[in-house]
């Protein structure tokens, strides 16, 4: 029970295993080193995400402070960086624009009786929004964690994730743009929010503020040369350039010498509050409200980072264990939940300055909370000045990555078209729809695309290779050459009930017979066959009545001598008797009723791609059997996988005439001994010694 304990121990806090074999000597300097960098990617990167999510500044720091230690601990992946992550950042600000706007708070102002937004308010509720929908966030991600659930980041493909991604910069983009060139929106909430944001920013684009767009433009053209400049220099220096510091350091300088607020009306950030706060409990009154967007947020979040972290742990030769992940995201979201902070996700440009720059453990995370700390208690306070058109550019600049993404439609054009679609659906669903019922939309088509795939599987007739033990298609393979007298017929889906029909039919079409034809001809055949019978035993019966009559008038034996009348009489009656009660006989082939046979005389099922079964597809198979013994064709299963074989037996499946001796372990098998056995006995009636099961 000890042992027990102290493995679940180590297992739910990952640190107590690899901190006490940390190896100083070797990590420590790269640490130290990837950490300083990435903290100075989160100071502006944590102001700027929070513009995304509609919240004050200080509670991006927040969140790249709190979530980032609690990760620091339960973390299972070296180098992931997590914390403000743009696509959650907008998906939380379409929440909190939706259920707290502006015009909400506005109030009429005392002396002009104008009515002016107060900020302090809707701040002050958009947090407390935020914090409990990243409560939810986390108590959805734990529990999803306890119970194993990890596996969820399988039904969110990649092209579904790329293209939500996509999706999401262009609603980033959009959102940003009013910052961009200095103008108020309304906002918008709901199916189109993202259109009609879009038509009012255009219809608003002769009132641009040109201070605000000169200094935006400035601001995006410094941070492009700039880090061109840095990739170009590349191993030459120890750290990337911190591009977008510096940005925000000489824009907050010069904002406040040329006091840009008040002469040319540019929009900055205002009051950063200095210090941290207590913790409170999350409102919850919003809970019903958000519970919806809190699970897309939990699953999207978790899909991102753990697809991160298994690329890098890929790279460096480690394991990333999907559920604790999910356990730590939550964690970080939960503990984050009591300090204002908003959900986290995963930054991919900070990750890869993480990784890139040295670091080898989560140690760089927690040299980056550190800076932040001294951010938060002591430097915060100074950005005041710092224009939110500075922001907005850091933010623009950083989404070059997922604009790239869209370089994806010309290559899954080329590789797969249903990728492709699933791309394009997500996109235009997640822009149309808004982000929480786009990826619904998304998430229901990628597994109808599944579903339908499996319904118009691949059908073929294999061939034979060379004599070879190697079948394939033939209508694909010139090589591979039909076996006489004998279709081998594949599927390369699993049969169930979507689509064992479509089975039935494929199997039928492709041996180049009308089954249901065939077998109404026979029926027909047997019909007149019946009563062609029929009139001829009532023909016999007249014949020998008349027969008996006449020898009994015209005989010239005593009635009492028995002699010579008995032995007749018995014959006579003994072959009334068999006339009146015919001995039963087998059913006449299709030979002998006049029809055709088919050309081939066995067909081979092959079971291989076949990984599980049900009552449908089982009903189908028997039909199938019936159809095709009822045409004098006999029907094998070949590759049947255990667990099939156990769903058959439940399934009673087998009877009198479908054994066991009707399976093969392999098509080489089957195909050797149908070839050997051809002119024999019904299969029901043989023993192979080649079958898959005795």
């Amino acid at each position: 029970m000890v042992l027990l304990r102290t493995s679940l121990l180590f297992r739910f806090i990952p640190i107590l295993t690899w901190l006490p074999r940390y190896p100083v000597k070797e990590w420590l300097l790269g640490d130290i080193i990837s950490g300083f960098s990435v903290g100075i990617m989160h100071l502006p990167q944590g102001l700027a995400y929070s513009l995304l999510a509609g919240l004050p500044p200080v509670v991006g720091l927040y969140s790249a402070f709190y979530p980032v230690l609690v990760y620091f601990f339960f973390g299972t992946s070296r180098h992931i960086s997590v914390g403000p992550f743009a696509v959650i950042s907008v998906m939380i600000g379409s929440i909190t624009d939706s259920l707290e706007p502006s015009g909400k708070f506005m109030e009429a102002d005392n002396d002009t009786n104008v009515p002016i937004l107060n900020e302090a308010k809707r701040d002050a509720a958009r947090v407390q929004l935020a914090a409990a929908l990243t409560f939810l966030v986390g108590i959805f991600q734990i529990a999803l964690g306890l119970l194993q659930f990890g596996f969820l980041a399988t039904y969110l493909s990649e092209p579904l994730v790329r293209g939500y991604t996509t999706a999401a910069a262009i609603q980033v983009l959009i959102s940003q743009l009013k910052y961009v060139i200095g103008v108020e929106l309304e906002e918008y909430a709901g199916p189109l929010a993202l259109i009609y944001t879009f038509l009012e920013l255009c219809s608003k684009l002769p009132k641009t503020n040109v201070g605000t767009l000169v200094t935006s433009l400035i601001a995006i053209i410094s941070i492009l040369i700039v880090k061109k400049i840095s990739d170009k220099l590349g191993k030459r220096i120890p750290v990337p350039i911190p591009t977008e510091l510096l940005t925000i350091i000489i824009a907050t300088g010069i904002s406040y010498g040329a006091k840009l607020n008040g002469r040319f009306n540019i929009s900055v950030v205002g009051e950063i509050p200095s210090g941290l706060v207590p913790p409170k409990a999350p409102v919850v009154s919003y809970f019903g409200q958000v519970i919806g967007n809190a699970f897309a947020i939990a699953v999207v979040s978790y899909v991102i980072c753990v697809s991160l972290g298994k690329i890098f742990a890929f790279k460096h030769g480690y394991k990333v264990d999907s559920n604790q992940e999910l356990i730590a995201l939550g964690l970080s979201n939960f503990v984050g939940g009591f300090f204002q902070c908003y959900s986290i996700g995963c930054s991919m440009s900070r990750s890869l300055v993480q990784e890139s720059t040295g670091g080898h453990s989560q140690v760089s995370a927690a040299v980056s909370c550190l800076l932040l700390l001294v951010t938060i208690l002591k430097i915060s306070e100074l950005f005041r000045e710092l224009p939110k058109a500075i922001l907005a550019a850091i933010i623009l600049v950083n989404l070059k990555g997922m604009f790239k993404q869209f370089k994806d439609i010309h290559t899954l054009w080329k590789s797969n078209f249903v990728d492709l679609l699933i791309w394009l659906v997500t996109f235009v669903a997640t822009i149309l729809l808004n982000l929480d019922m786009g990826l619904g939309v998304a998430v229901v088509f990628s597994l109808l695309t599944v579903i339908f795939r499996t319904q118009m599987p691949h059908y073929s007739i294999l061939g034979q290779v060379s004599k070879t033990g190697i079948y394939k298609d033939a209508a694909e393979y010139q090589k591979a050459e039909e076996i006489p007298g004998v279709k081998i017929f594949r599927s390369s889906a699993t049969i169930y009930f979507a689509n064992a029909a479509l089975y039935e039919e494929a199997l039928k079409t492709k041996c180049g017979i009308d089954v249901e034809h065939l077998i109404e001809k026979k029926k027909k055949a047997l019909k007149k066959k019946h009563n062609k019978d029929k009139k001829e035993e009532k023909k016999a019966k007249v014949f020998l009545w008349l027969k008996v009559t006449l020898f009994i008038c015209f005989s010239q034996e005593p009635r009492g001598d028995t002699t010579a009348n008995g032995p007749s009489g018995s014959v006579d009656d003994q072959k009334y008797q068999n006339l009146k009660q015919p001995q039963s006989s087998d059913q006449p082939g299709l030979m002998a009723l006049g029809l055709e046979k088919p050309p081939f005389h066995s067909i081979i099922l092959d079971f291989s791609p076949v990984n599980f079964v049900d009552t449908v597809s089982i009903k189908t198979l028997k039909n199938i059997f019936k159809d095709f013994q009822e045409i004098e064709v006999n029907v094998f299963l070949v590759g049947c996988n255990d667990s099939v074989i156990s769903q058959l037996e439940r399934g009673n499946f087998f009877s009198q005439n479908i054994t066991k001796h009707h399976l093969f372990a392999s098509l080489h098998h089957a195909v050797s001994y149908i070839t050997r056995n051809q002119e024999e006995l019904p299969p029901t009636d043989r023993v192979s010694n080649l079958c898959s099961m005795p």
